[in-house]
């Protein structure tokens, strides 16, 4: 196979830097760019929604690597928006700059997060994705706290959670609003979402589940209050959207790149010949399940951005077949999950107890084993995964 001489990774978050780091780290010493829309160096997204949020971390912190470490692996950092894909000239295109030539290309930008149209383009009506939606977040909860108005969080999965528990430990009131009967129930099933519950509850988090959102009410052109499906109003001095993302790949429209849930990959994350994806936008068929996936995770996307580039050096000789892991730090728990959930899942509490605040969860369909969950039993989970592994 002819190696690539020269390579573009667009995406600078964990997918995009592993890339490029395997990519040198395997022998590849030709030019590669590193494309990235912020303005900030590559950093960490899961600290944004907890350390950063609450001002524990400054967001520097996060940072992945520094501008010398990308310097001695004589990557080019370029800040800039992927706008098109010209697959036949092999382009990318860049938003007022000019476009980047490739021979081999990584695909790694992510995701974008979702809004709510009763809420757009209102003040005090934020998201969180970047580092930048986190210091406004930030900022926007300190206000809330000094002036003694409650935030309203609307989604209960992973990061909506998250923000809530953030916010209580800065002292605001929460409210949380979701239109499913449990928190995190696609993630981890009813079961352990009533758990969850239960944990914000004691906190003190008003948990409106069943409860979508109708309306945002505007006072002097920012939010007060949400108007809620079960007839309710709630004040708000703020209100965070946690409603999930999507993969960024509106600059893909009309590439010729297969389109679905992210950018459709073979199992050696293969969308086309030279072009390869990896991370949050990336929906590949993971051979472990024989089905395609796409993981909203941290350590999937630096895992399969190395395998990307290892099989666009190496020639698709690596099939990518991951056990997907997932955590979420809530409060003083640390939730650890290996393995896949589906739904109506069997769920048995193998050690510990659920009222104990200490507890692992087998999750079986079919009667075979797909998962192990963890709830402050983090060494715990391991046998479990091994099993998982040898399946």
């Amino acid at each position: 196979m002819r190696r690539p001489r020269s390579v573009v990774v667009a995406g600078a978050g964990a997918a995009g830097v592993a890339a490029a780091e395997t990519l040198r780290r395997e022998g590849y010493e030709g030019p590669l760019v590193l494309l990235g829309d912020e303005p900030a160096p590559p950093y960490d997204r899961p600290p944004l929604s907890k350390q950063v949020l609450t001002g524990a971390w400054e967001p520097e912190r996060t940072d992945l690597r520094d501008a010398d470490h990308f310097a001695g692996l004589d990557v080019r950092l370029v800040r800039g928006r992927a706008t098109g894909l010209d697959v036949g000239r092999a382009l990318v295109r860049v938003e007022g700059a000019p476009d980047l030539p490739y021979d081999g290309l990584v695909i790694a930008t992510g995701l974008r997060p979702r809004r709510l149209p009763e809420c757009r383009d209102l003040a005090g009506v934020h998201v969180l994705r970047d580092r930048s939606d986190a210091l406004a977040l930030r900022a926007a909860l300190r206000d809330a706290l000094r002036d003694g108005r409650r935030a309203v969080v609307v989604g209960a999965g992973f990061l909506g959670l998250e923000v809530a528990a953030a916010a209580r430990g800065m002292g605001l009131e929460v409210t949380v609003a979701d239109p499913l009967p449990v928190p995190m129930t696609r993630q981890v099933g009813p079961r352990v979402g009533a758990a969850v519950a239960a944990l914000h509850r004691d906190r003190g988090v008003d948990l409106r589940m069943g409860a979508g959102i109708e309306e945002a009410v505007a006072e002097d052109g920012r939010v007060a209050a949400v108007r809620l499906s079960d007839g309710t109003t709630v004040r708000a001095g703020v209100v965070v959207v946690a409603v999930g993302a999507e993969p960024a790949v509106g600059w893909l429209r009309g590439s010729g790149l297969p389109l679905g849930d992210g950018v459709e990959c073979d199992e050696h994350c293969r969308a086309a010949p030279g072009i390869y994806a990896a991370g949050d936008v990336a929906s590949w068929l993971n051979p472990r399940y024989g089905r395609r996936m796409r993981v909203e995770h941290r350590t999937n996307a630096t895992d399969q951005g190395a395998a990307a580039a290892h099989n666009l050096l190496h020639g698709d000789v690596k099939p990518f077949a991951p056990l997907p892991y997932f955590w979420s730090d809530q409060y003083d728990v640390k939730i650890q999950a290996h393995g896949v959930f589906p739904e109506g899942s069997d769920v048995t509490i193998e050690e510990g107890a659920v009222e104990d605040g200490r507890f692992v969860a087998l999750y079986r369909s079919g009667g075979a084993l797909t998962g192990v969950l963890g709830w402050n039993l983090p060494a715990r989970v391991m046998p479990y995964r091994k099993r998982l592994l040898e399946r």
